[in-house]
């Protein structure tokens, strides 16, 4: 394997209707009796940890590790129902990428989110794309994203027992916050804008390349070969 692709979740792979956001909701209101709207909290590109305090915050809870692990614990119990409750998308050409990564045998697939681990399975298993990605980083693994990149890169190390080239190695992500994560672990980054931020915000994070989405499987193979076929200017 010569090739690391390390992939967000949300508004890059799929599109969950938020129901990451219901069961954070529904979350606080079982474990601290709190009916609140979350409008106005940046979700996407940050971390579930991020979030969670940022939430404890507004709602003037001790953001204490006791009261983090009650949260997560409840939100990952909600997930699956909110979940089948909801459309959960697959963004255009995702299942066709995956499985060409697959069967190339140069490629190695991983997944680097702010989700915690559990919210990431949940949400890939609910179609079917948890089998994809064996190893990855997590939001559970540090609450600033642009940490993540290490534990990422130390667990494709060991599952792989390759150490991958820099200039071999993707983020692929639709957030500013993720072109950072890349920047910050010393990979390439590649924006799609099929999530909330569009081309010019994509755009003005400086990535190495940018795609609509990965509905082209030619133009993303293209821009992964040649380490950055279409940079954004």
């Amino acid at each position: 394997m010569r090739t690391l692709l390390l992939w967000d979740i949300d508004g890059t792979l799929l599109n969950s209707s938020g129901a990451g956001v219901e069961a954070l909701r529904l979350a606080l209101h079982h474990v601290f009796a709190i009916d609140g709207s979350l409008q106005g909290i940046e979700f996407a590109g940050r971390t579930d940890r991020w979030i969670m305090r940022q939430i404890f915050t507004r709602f003037e809870v001790p953001a204490t590790e006791a009261n983090l692990q009650r949260l997560t614990a409840r939100y990952a119990a909600l997930l699956p129902q909110t979940l089948s409750e909801r459309r959960v998308e697959l963004l255009p050409g995702i299942p066709a990428i995956l499985e060409e990564a697959r069967s190339r045998g140069d490629v190695a697939l991983g997944l680097l989110t702010g989700n915690l681990r559990c919210g990431a399975e949940a949400k890939l298993r609910s179609r079917d794309l948890w089998r994809f990605f064996p190893f990855g980083a997590f939001g559970d693994d540090s609450e600033d994203r642009n940490l993540l990149g290490p534990h990422a890169l130390h667990r494709a190390h060991q599952h792989c027992g390759v150490n991958f080239a820099p200039q071999s190695i993707w983020v692929i992500g639709d957030t500013p916050h993720d072109v950072g994560c890349a920047r910050a672990c010393g990979a390439r980054a590649l924006a799609v804008a099929t999530g909330q931020h569009k081309h010019d915000a994509l755009r003005a994070s400086r990535p190495d390349a940018f795609l609509p989405d990965c509905g082209d499987s030619r133009a993303f193979w293209g821009i992964i070969e040649s380490g950055g076929a279409n940079p954004v200017s």
